[in-house]
């Protein structure tokens, strides 16, 4: 019997939010501690505990079918592999910083400075396509202390709060990329194993789906439920049901959390009342 073979990385928070979601589609894996390798106990699914700059590589070779890994690594490391699912978490954005008492004049700034980086494929087709030449320093590791020691007038790193840039005394002037965890599929995977990514790319979309919406009831005056309706952007039409009290109905729909507050108030005005709102753990379409 094939199994689906997926790449996560070994540890950090990309970890823990890739195991949260096969653990909200349904997936239990056998894991123990410090195992580079997992089986899962109801699905067809065997899980590689990688590190996140390798796992391009592995999907590349064919060693793993898919995997979960930041689109900043694809895109640096893995740009001839294909991406399946964006899955809204991790996100980041891959940057430019210089040091905090520096003025900035714009991107000829960079021209002839030498840029610490860990992402020196990106940073160096961003630039050129600007036709601004640097000096590239490659670090693997914490390229944040580069300028500080004297070895780069700049960095180019991913950034999520930007608290680490701050208390390195750096800021940030350019976005080059903005990047979330994506699935990624290896180009030699077989037809038998893209059925099983099929099965769980479904349940994949099922809960992402879940996740970014939220369930709303309300009761609604029926003078004025057509209005209300015109404001519910529903899957396709929201359940009405009468109440006891005469006049009066049940509305329920669906709406993206996004457009949470604004839709809220909305209703509100329209004279909904006893508006309450529940997570949803999964929607299948």
């Amino acid at each position: 019997m094939s199994k689906l073979r997926i790449a996560i990385q070994k540890s950090g928070r990309l970890n823990e939010d890739s195991l949260k979601l096969l653990k909200d589609c349904g997936i239990s894996i056998d894991n123990g501690k410090d195992q580079l390798k997992a089986q899962a106990s109801n699905f067809p699914l065997e899980v590689f505990y990688l590190r996140n700059g390798d796992i391009p590589q592995y999907l590349r070779d064919g060693v793993v079918d898919i995997a979960i890994i930041g689109e900043n690594v694809l895109i640096e490391k893995g740009s001839d592999i294909g991406i399946a699912e964006k899955l809204g978490f991790s996100k980041c954005r891959v940057s430019l910083a210089i040091p905090k008492n520096v003025d900035y004049t714009g991107m000829n700034y960079f021209s002839e400075k030498r840029i610490a980086t860990s992402y020196p494929n990106t940073v160096q087709s961003y630039l050129s396509k600007k036709g601004i030449e640097i000096d590239l320093h490659v670090i693997n590791g914490s390229v944040e202390i580069a300028p500080n020691i004297g070895l780069a007038d700049g960095i180019c790193d991913i950034v999520s709060s930007g608290s680490t840039l701050f208390k390195n005394n750096l800021k940030e002037v350019e976005v080059l990329l903005k990047s979330e965890a994506v699935l990624a599929v290896s180009p030699t995977i077989t037809a038998s194993n893209k059925a099983l990514l099929n099965k769980l790319q479904f349940r994949i979309q099922s809960v992402l789906k879940g996740r970014n919406s939220r369930y709303v009831l309300m009761n609604a005056p029926n003078e004025k439920l057509e209005e209300i309706i015109e404001v519910l952007p529903g899957m396709r039409s929201p359940t009405v049901l009468p109440l006891a009290e005469e006049g009066w109905s049940s509305v329920h729909s669906v709406i993206d959390k996004n457009q949470f507050w604004e839709i809220i108030d909305e209703l509100k005005l329209k004279g909904a009342q006893g508006i309450l709102v529940c997570p949803i753990e999964k929607m299948v379409l």
